[in-house]
């Protein structure tokens, strides 16, 4: 029988030895919430969970790739493509149609007035929501590709201002509605558009493995996983193979690297460190996280420095670990999601401990 806190584990959060300036910021434990979210409906079953994003008002939302498998389909059902949660963890809406949103769906952020962004890791096309599920925005054509041909056959061209290949993400900015897009899985480089769809600018390419090692700016070893906006107003994205976030103005113009060398010796890391990045809920953003899916653990970064005072998660199948753990999202209270594709398929709440 569970204990009056029932479903709540605690994860401990390893600290590493840093400078003292850096060991004086303040490092949350986090305990995982095993009763959030609440049950899905009677025979909805979910697939890998392509991504995960919180709202203004603490709803979090899972785009779900809906794959499951032949005996899953004997007894259950798929759920739909994009679920939204209350902070309780109650199903509060759902919409989408498999062939409608973006193939493989992958990612997602919900702008100020409650719209929805996602993009599809075998596709060439990021769609916007409405809060209430309708579509408003759509760049792209379905199942066409920024290539040689149109296909995801031949090689990205890394050019198109009407087309992604496998876009991973989407940053939406804060004060002008710009779109800026993480393309992605065949291309390497961030595109931006208005709030309109128009194309703006674009930065990025394909990076020489010996640009890797050195940490070249706006060049990424194999995909572009991940793209954020900080409070500061700079653009954060995830160069996976190439372990690192790398951080640039709304321009384009490098400003720094933060490195997650926690991967293999040399680059490109064929899995890689740097799969997404959160930041805490304070004004200042002290606190940096980032998704390492190649260890799977969550980082926990001294935003300022970079540098990685704890970290929690590990390998496994059982409450707080991870399996392909893929993105995450924290909320205003600074709870962290982590949802997992691959064989993990779900989602986890972890709590700062105390609250």
């Amino acid at each position: 029988m569970m204990s009056s806190s029932a479903g709540r584990f605690l994860i401990t959060l390893v600290l590493l030895f840093a400078p003292s300036a850096v060991c004086a910021q303040s490092v949350p434990a986090f305990e995982v919430d095993a009763a959030w979210p609440k049950p899905l409906p009677d025979r909805w079953i979910g697939g890998q969970l392509g991504g995960v994003c919180v709202d203004a008002q603490d709803n979090v939302y899972l785009v779900n790739r809906g794959d499951i498998t032949e005996e899953e389909k004997e007894t259950s059902k798929s759920a739909p493509p994009i679920m939204k949660f209350d902070p309780a963890g109650n199903l509060v809406a759902s919409w989408g149609e498999r062939n409608v949103v973006p193939g493989s769906i992958h990612g997602c952020v919900v702008d100020r007035a409650g719209n929805l962004y996602v993009g599809g890791n075998n596709d060439g096309i990021v769609q916007k929501y409405g809060p209430d599920g309708a579509l408003l925005l759509q760049i792209g054509k379905r199942g066409r590709f920024d290539s040689a041909d149109g296909t995801a056959k031949s090689a990205g061209l890394n050019a198109s201002p009407e087309q992604f290949f496998n876009p991973a993400g989407v940053a939406v900015d804060p004060g002008n509605g710009d779109l800026y897009v993480a393309d992605g899985y065949g291309n390497r480089r961030i595109a931006v558009f208005d709030h309109d769809g128009k194309f703006l600018r674009q930065w990025g390419r394909q990076a020489t493995p010996a640009e890797a090692e050195v940490g070249a700016p706006a060049v990424f070893s194999e995909v572009v996983h991940c793209v954020a906006f900080s409070n500061a107003g700079l653009i954060y994205v995830c160069d996976r193979q190439g372990d690192r976030v790398q951080v640039f103005d709304k321009g384009g113009a490098f400003v720094r690297n933060i490195w997650i060398r926690t991967g293999t010796d040399k680059l490109p890391d064929p899995r890689g460190t740097a799969w997404w990045v959160a930041f805490s809920p304070d004004p200042e953003q002290k606190l940096m996280y980032v998704m390492n899916g190649r260890n799977e653990q969550v980082h926990v970064l001294d935003h300022a420095s970079g540098k990685i005072l704890g970290s929690f998660g590990r390998p496994g199948h059982q409450i707080g670990n991870f399996t392909h753990g893929h993105t995450l999202a924290v909320d205003s209270k600074g709870n962290i999601f982590v949802a997992e594709t691959n064989w993990g398929r779900r989602v986890q709440k972890f709590k700062p401990v105390g609250q």
